[in-house]
């Protein structure tokens, strides 16, 4: 069970460093985009670490990326970990298992979308 559970502690931790790069890149480019500038204004006035944030976005998404390499390299490890035959403790595993998956998938989107955010679209607004 233990396992599972670093299994889920290491999804949750890319989640968390996955959405760091959102903060940073993907939600100030999304409101400009949609000519939310005031809203962006207001928004970095309240979290003025926002700032911060974007002034070290290289730093950031390589720390995140770590991270997230890690928590796959866990995920890819605890994969065929072997569940308690209890069927409601295996039932839980398996349950646990699925969920730490799904979340690690969502963080590596929230990854590619920060990325996008942050490195492509101003290198493509320049060419």
């Amino acid at each position: 069970m233990t396992e599972s559970r670093s299994g889920m502690l290491s999804a949750l931790a890319s989640l968390f460093a996955s959405s760091s790069t959102l903060v940073c890149c993907a939600i100030p480019a999304f409101l400009v985009t949609l000519g939310a500038g005031a809203a962006l204004s207001s928004l970095v006035s309240i979290f003025p670490q926002m700032v911060w944030l974007s002034e070290h976005k290289e730093q950031l998404f390589g720390f995140a990326g770590l991270l997230m390499m890690g928590s796959g390299a866990l995920q890819w490890r605890n994969r065929t970990a072997p569940c308690p035959i209890d069927p409601a403790l295996r039932d839980a595993c398996l349950k646990t298992r699925k969920t730490a998956s799904n979340v690690y998938a969502a963080s590596v989107v929230l990854y590619f979308i920060g990325g996008w955010f942050a490195f492509l679209q101003p290198w493509l607004n320049e060419v």
